[in-house]
């Protein structure tokens, strides 16, 4: 089956030289893809932050996966990965937390007021101190405003998802386990019920952080690294600019090893017709529209699965 990501709806006109969108971010899961566009002019600083971790390699170098699940509430990353590999079957008593940058500056009263609604993207930080955000980010899995708008400054909405909420609304689905089941599921656990005591390796290495804690369990005495719901971001940042000769030139960062589609419409409802269809290399590629008859035409770029 072919799935397909969209990236982004720009439009390239003769009045304009560059059409920008808010960069457009995937979060592949075990359950599906879900799409992000950034608001990057709106929150510049929280876009740039998560960008940078992005960029740097911390999420996808360190095996990142949701670590904290609420149903009805949030589901959380950016916070922790692990050291093993993702199919390792072995009790999951160890995880890496990401390394951090710098904390930012809170942006909630920055630009518009985005509030925590229902399929946003908003940054987690320390109770108490509404500078604290660093690398730990949660999609609002409902219409939160009442409760994270007006707490700690107010938590920071910098995306919107644009195409995957199927996938939330599995997350949200999930019911939570407690003592540990007998039987396959998924669902969340508190970790803590697995400890065999303080002296326990994974009560000395995690705490409480693992809590709230959604795994794909397999049926195993004990969670292992291969029920953790990793996620992986990638980035398409798609940019349609104006050329001098009236041709339009599509650039975006493409997905490795995929079919990247670029495709335009000068109708609605759209009728997509294909311009280009390289294969991705995981770097900034760009392909031109030399036709220059129509004043308007709408771009989006998709990517293949």
């Amino acid at each position: 089956m072919v799935r397909w990501l969209l990236a982004l709806l720009l439009t390239a006109g003769t009045g304009g030289l560059t059409a920008r969108g808010g960069t457009l971010v995937q979060f592949r899961t075990l359950v599906g893809d879900v799409e992000v566009e950034l608001m990057d002019s709106d929150k510049p600083v929280t876009v740039q932050n998560f960008l940078h971790y992005v960029r740097a390699g911390s999420y996808a170098t360190n095996n990142l996966f949701f670590h904290r699940l609420l149903p009805g509430f949030v589901l959380q990353g950016g916070g922790f990965g692990t050291r093993e590999t993702r199919s390792a079957t072995k009790a999951f008593v160890s995880a890496r937390p990401i390394p951090t940058f710098p904390t930012i500056t809170n942006e909630f009263a920055v630009g518009p007021k985005v509030s925590n609604t229902y399929g946003t993207i908003a940054m987690a930080k320390l109770g108490g101190n509404p500078n604290s955000a660093s690398a730990q980010w949660f999609f609002n899995l409902a219409n939160n405003g009442a409760n994270l708008d007006a707490q700690n400054g107010g938590f920071t909405v910098f995306g919107r998802v644009v195409r995957g909420t199927n996938v939330l609304e599995f997350f949200n689905g999930l019911g939570k386990q407690l003592p540990p089941p007998a039987w396959s599921f998924f669902g969340v656990v508190d970790l803590r019920a697995w400890y065999a005591s303080s002296t326990d390796p994974a009560s000395v290495q995690f705490g409480n952080l693992f809590s709230d804690l959604p795994v794909n369990y397999l049926g195993n005495s004990y969670p292992t690294y291969a029920d953790l719901f990793y996620v992986d971001i990638s980035l398409l940042n798609v940019r349609v600019t104006r050329l001098a000769n009236g041709a339009r030139e599509i650039r975006w960062g493409t997905v490795a090893g995929r079919p990247n589609v670029v495709e335009y419409t000068q109708s609605f409802p759209p009728s997509w017709q294909t311009l280009a269809r390289p294969t991705g290399d995981g770097t900034e590629q760009s392909v031109t529209d030399t036709s220059a008859g129509a004043t308007s035409r709408f771009y989006r770029v998709r990517v293949e699965y």
